[in-house]
């Protein structure tokens, strides 16, 4: 599963905007985490008890050691590294899955039910949980799950699950700076004006107006 085979499996025109917005508030907030040892009060546009809020959110522990290794296989083969950059787990995507499910609690069950069923289900297909599982086993799976519309009714816990992963993964590999990059987005640039086109200068018989150079 390449890079561009992930990326339409992905939807990611398709996920919730305010997830995305969630997901850029929190990598915001991250960012300031990591950049800055001042003290709560001291952290510019931001009340001291969101700033303890967030430390808190950082401190606490959701996931166990054996679920966000399955998170971690699990977005990489969601977000592969490719020659332009790297996998879902270089961008740090499982620290931000494990952020967002203690900043937004409803995702908590979900994700630990969907966990729990992707072990399962590899117990009972291989014998041995999905981290323990071969790359091909790993996929094999992956493949029942990650096609809503080609999924057998008995999968269908399996692909809400995917589904949700998919959409965390997405969300915060492309909000991180390697993600931001991956797409080429470079922000708002101011624009240039180089004057009107020949073509429509030349449509209204004004080819040979010069256009003012102070606009």
């Amino acid at each position: 599963m390449n890079r561009r085979d992930s990326l339409k499996a992905l939807g990611f025109t398709t996920l919730s905007a305010g997830l995305l917005l969630e997901a850029c508030k929190t990598d915001t907030k991250k960012g300031a985490e990591e950049t800055t040892t001042a003290a709560a009060g001291d952290e510019v546009g931001r009340q001291p008890f969101e700033v303890e809020r967030d430390k808190k959110l950082h401190a606490d522990k959701f996931f166990t050691t054996a679920e966000m290794a399955t998170i971690t296989v699990l977005a990489d083969i969601i977000i592969p590294k490719d020659d332009k950059s790297g996998s879902a787990s270089d961008a740090k995507v499982p620290d931000f899955i494990e952020f967002i499910v203690k900043d937004m609690p409803d995702h908590q069950t979900p994700m630990r039910g969907g966990l729990r069923w992707l072990d399962l289900q590899c117990l009972n297909r291989f014998g041995k949980p999905f981290t323990d599982c071969t790359k091909d086993q790993q996929i094999q799976l992956v493949d029942m799950i990650a096609y809503p519309n080609k999924a057998k009714p008995e999968m269908a816990q399996g692909v809400a699950f995917f589904n949700r992963m998919r959409d965390l993964t997405a969300s915060g590999f492309f909000t991180s700076e390697m993600g931001v990059k991956d797409v080429g987005f470079a922000g708002n640039q101011p624009g240039k004006w180089t004057g009107v086109p020949e073509d429509i200068l030349k449509h209204y018989g004004m080819e040979n107006v010069k256009a003012s150079a102070s606009m």
